[in-house]
């Protein structure tokens, strides 16, 4: 599929790197199994691979630079800006993470300097995509205006290809678009979780790529998790589907698509994710895997096309959990 507006062709199914960061997000992450993981992704056809600075702190864009070392014009890589740790950083508290501060800061200055950080430890002389991670609030407050004019001159200048935003409101989005040409916006978005459904209607119309992701719920839609699956990490935690009064509704969902997933020849994981990828015309997935056995099952999905009926019979299901 197209990015956005641009002429860069990119899978419909992204590898997301987050879990490979590690840390109190997601727990320990192993750096050997994390680069094959990205080499199987390659392999699979899945050419979308999206990091960010804030994960692990650095660590994700550093695995990833060995993950990508000779081939780097095998992917379309996306990182991110927006939030620093650094000890003397200035910007809004975002969260405590890890041992540190994460703050927001989109302003010119800091954005240009997240770049060149990003680019070292990426080892690569371009960012093909680069997102707003999470939207400039007060006290350090700055204009999209400012934003959008720092991006476009990165653009200008050849440190990236193009741009767009992760976590913002339809008003935001327009205003985005009143200064420049944002290609993929990213927002949470699954069978489960609806609340940006607005935008992905918005963005199919303004013809803007809209990346669903945490797409399987953080691993609880791949029908691997039972009542006793133990929960690591804050990432997880924080999904409320996860909770043990939520979970056992999500598990009998799941039991109830096991036989589609027979028909397609696939895992329900998969199912999930071609569903997904079936929601909007301009819509992606971005999948995060740490393990060659997930990004090969997710993979799966690339060749799934579910009929217009099932489609709805899923989502149908998916109804009776999100309106109870």
């Amino acid at each position: 599929m197209k990015l956005g507006k641009t002429n860069i062709e990119v899978s419909s199914i992204a590898l997301g790197t987050w879990a490979m960061g590690g840390g109190d997000s997601w727990g320990t992450s192993d750096e050997t199994e994390s680069i094959r993981t990205v080499h199987k992704a390659l392999e699979k056809g899945i050419n979308f691979i999206d990091t960010a600075p804030a994960y692990g702190n650095g660590l994700s864009e550093e695995l990833l630079s060995k993950a990508l070392k000779g081939r780097r014009n095998e992917c379309i890589l996306t990182t991110k800006c927006g939030l620093i740790w650094g000890a003397n950083d200035e910007g809004s508290v975002h969260k405590e993470r890890d041992g540190v501060t994460i703050r927001r800061n989109l302003s010119k200055e800091s954005i240009i300097q997240q770049v060149e950080d990003s680019l070292r430890r990426l080892q690569t002389d371009h960012i093909d995509l680069l997102l707003t991670h999470w939207q400039s609030i007060p006290p350090f407050f700055t204009p999209i205006e400012e934003t959008i004019d720092t991006l476009e001159n990165l653009v200008r200048m050849g440190k990236i290809r193009s741009y767009g935003a992760c976590n913002l409101t339809l008003a935001q989005l327009e205003e985005y678009q009143k200064y420049g040409n944002p290609s993929l916006i990213q927002e949470r978005f699954s069978l489960l979780t609806r609340t940006k459904e607005d935008l992905a209607a918005y963005c199919e119309h303004e013809d803007i790529t809209f990346q669903a992701y945490s797409p399987l719920e953080r691993g609880l839609l791949t029908g691997k998790v039972d009542l006793s699956t133990e929960v690591v990490g804050s990432a997880k935690a924080s999904i409320s589907w996860y909770q043990k009064e939520n979970r056992a509704s999500v598990i009998q969902l799941l039991d109830s698509l096991k036989t589609m997933a027979e028909k397609y020849n696939c895992t329900v994981g998969s199912l999930v994710i071609a569903w997904t990828k079936m929601a909007t015309p301009t819509m992606n997935v971005l999948c995060g895997a740490r393990k060659v056995v997930q990004i090969e099952e997710n993979s799966e999905a690339l060749a799934v096309s579910l009929s217009n009926e099932d489609w709805a019979f899923i989502d149908d299901l998916a109804k009776t959990l999100i309106t109870k």
